[in-house]
């Protein structure tokens, strides 16, 4: 089911069923783009048309962020449920040792993606993968990394690289790599590589992973997220405002009605 918040749509997935569409897509060929949605990425997106597009034409919008989940509740669309990036690029890795499926890594710094690989391997024994690149390379470039992915047979592709690059490239290229399933991940390579470490897990069920990125990297991360958190919170509170009044119109309209 899809729905929508501050004009930007998104499933409503559980866990598992978000890793049995993926593991759908790599056992039938069939390409399937997932992008993970936080609070950020859907406030970039409110003047970014083209990440809006991107993210739009994904086949899978996945919730990642506890701000959307809690402002989903808070607006009465149930009870939304997070899949964190980070968590379903490890089950899918996972999945990929005990089915045979062959991941591609692009992203990340080379060393914490010799690193994460390393680790992934010792975490999931019988885990091959196809082939790597890291996310430092040049526009001209491209064409030969595509092909590189696309001749490595893979089944799967996580791209460790920054909103928007990583969505301007797969809006680019998608089509040309020949990959049954694509999932953006951010840092989740660097956190595979215990390069960064994730928030205790109190703070992720609150919703506070940002106050702890923030606290690990003071100097990058305040203003990225006290930024995108102030405008979320405006939009959100002009929402809760106008709920009240939408539930009356229809209750005055519903008494005019009888009085005529």
């Amino acid at each position: 089911m899809r729905k929508e918040l501050f004009g930007i749509p998104f499933d409503v997935l559980s866990f598992d069923a978000t890793v049995d569409r993926a593991v759908d897509a790599m056992r039938n060929r069939r390409l399937t783009q997932h992008v993970a949605l936080n609070v950020a990425k859907l406030v970039k997106a409110q003047k970014d048309a083209e990440l809006r597009r991107d993210v739009v034409e994904s086949d899978i919008i996945g919730i990642d962020g506890m701000g959307i989940v809690l402002a989903g509740r808070l607006l009465g669309m149930g009870r939304l449920q997070r899949v964190s990036g980070v968590d379903l690029m490890q089950a899918l890795l996972k999945v990929c040792a005990e089915q045979g499926f062959k991941p591609y890594f692009l992203g990340a710094r080379q060393a914490a993606l010799q690193r994460a690989m390393a680790v992934a391997r010792g975490r999931y024994p019988g885990l091959e993968f196809a082939g790597s690149h890291n996310g430092y390379f040049r526009p001209d470039e491209e064409e030969g990394i595509v092909a590189a992915i696309r001749e490595s047979g893979a089944d799967c592709l996580f791209i460790a690289m920054p909103t928007p690059r990583k969505e301007r490239f797969l809006h680019k290229h998608r089509e040309a790599l020949g990959v049954a399933f694509i999932m953006g991940v951010g840092g989740s390579i660097d956190v595979l590589a215990c390069q960064v470490d994730r928030a205790p897990p109190v703070m992720q069920r609150a919703g506070l992973e940002w106050l702890y990125r923030i606290y690990q990297e003071p100097g990058r991360m305040w203003w990225r997220y006290a930024s995108t958190n102030l405008v979320f919170a405006g939009l959100l509170a002009k929402a809760l405002l106008r709920r009240p009044l939408s539930r009356r119109e229809p209750e005055a309209e519903f008494q005019r009605g009888n009085a005529r």
